[in-house]
């Protein structure tokens, strides 16, 4: 029975005697199986008060690294804000770095700014270049653990993806779609914030595989780079309106939602289906004015918990758990909007 602890700490832990401890520990027998478990436990016990002892008065510091529209990145400081908290008497801070738009070129250098002075570990939503792709590679070589956020960086070194599954995203938002419309289809307009993004890359190919597989009557037309902005995302929706006669639902991939409602209003056209990621403040707006028929959720503090506890256990300042491996992905209507 490995430990690394006094045997008469573990009697007094567990509220025996240090001889039959020492039996126990030394493999001697004679021993009920209820005395061992009972010696198990305080063993375990016993480590995770000296994992709570070590984290405390200990500051981590982690920098969030992020390419997205401000309503999004404002859901997401307050989820890293809040969970923070969770963590004491280990204090975790969290250093931003948010933009709507960045070329892959200051983005190189603002991760290399961060590997020169530091850090305890980088949350990072950006595209999938090769450029972005090394200076991932330059973190880890550092020592600087990365984890990806929404949006994946496969095989380029990262510790960890935080997040829903983009693919099983994708699938719902085809389903829910098909399923309204019906045999007789129609067309789908898919908004993409970018293509450079992994994520809404496997979003929008798994929406057209389970198109084609089950709805084929079912037509899609696209636009992307608008990058989740209203102004440049309500131009091309306008320019998609024009240019097709009938658009019978909007799967919104990359955001930018009242800019679109309100691109099929002026041109006074009905929208009978809309579906949206994420329940940021313009998405909960719309929800409740059931100008969106469904919100595909995942709960951003739990992400943000998830990528708290990554990088703490890869710091050996906390005891390694098994966790679902993503977050759950839920269906949110007008009628079941969280409290």
């Amino acid at each position: 029975m490995a430990h690394a602890f006094l045997v008469k700490d573990i009697a007094f832990q567990a509220g025996l005697s240090t001889a039959t401890v020492d039996r126990v520990i030394n493999g001697r027998g004679g021993v009920r199986r209820q005395t061992v478990a009972r010696i198990e436990a305080a063993i375990n016990e016993l480590r995770q008060q000296e994992n709570a002892a070590a984290m405390s008065g200990r500051t981590y510091v982690f920098d969030i690294v992020m390419e997205a529209p401000d309503r999004f990145t404002n859901a997401v400081r307050r989820a890293f804000e809040t969970e923070a908290a969770a963590f004491l008497p280990t204090v975790v801070r969290s250093r931003f770095h948010f933009t709507e738009q960045m070329r892959d070129a200051d983005l190189s250098r603002l991760m290399a700014r961060i590997r020169r002075r530091g850090s305890h570990g980088v949350v990072l939503k950006a595209p999938d270049t090769e450029v972005i792709r090394e200076e991932v590679a330059a973190m880890v070589r550092a020592a600087i653990p990365v984890i990806t956020l929404v949006t994946d960086l496969p095989d380029s070194g990262r510790m960890a993806y935080a997040g829903s599954d983009n693919r099983v995203a994708g699938e719902t938002a085809a389903y829910l779609i098909g399923s309204r419309i019906g045999s007789a289809g129609g067309t789908v307009l898919l908004t993409l914030s970018s293509s450079r993004f992994r994520g809404e890359e496997e979003r929008e190919s798994a929406f057209r595989r389970i198109a084609g597989e089950r709805y084929p009557n079912l037509a899609i037309v696209e636009i992307s780079e608008g990058y989740g902005k209203d102004s440049a995302t309500g131009a091309q929706v306008r320019k998609a309106l024009e240019t097709s006669r009938t658009i019978d639902a909007v799967y919104s991939i990359g955001g930018g939602n009242r800019a679109i409602i309100e691109a099929f209003e002026t041109a006074g056209r009905p929208l009978p289906v809309h579906v949206a990621h994420d329940l940021d403040e313009d998405n909960l707006a719309l929800l409740k004015a059931e100008k969106l028929s469904y919100v595909l959720h995942h709960n951003l503090n739990a992400d943000a918990a998830s990528v708290f506890t990554t990088f703490l256990e890869g710091r050996k300042a906390l005891p390694k758990m098994k966790r679902p491996a993503l977050s759950a992905l839920v269906i949110i209507t007008p009628f079941n909007i969280p409290a």
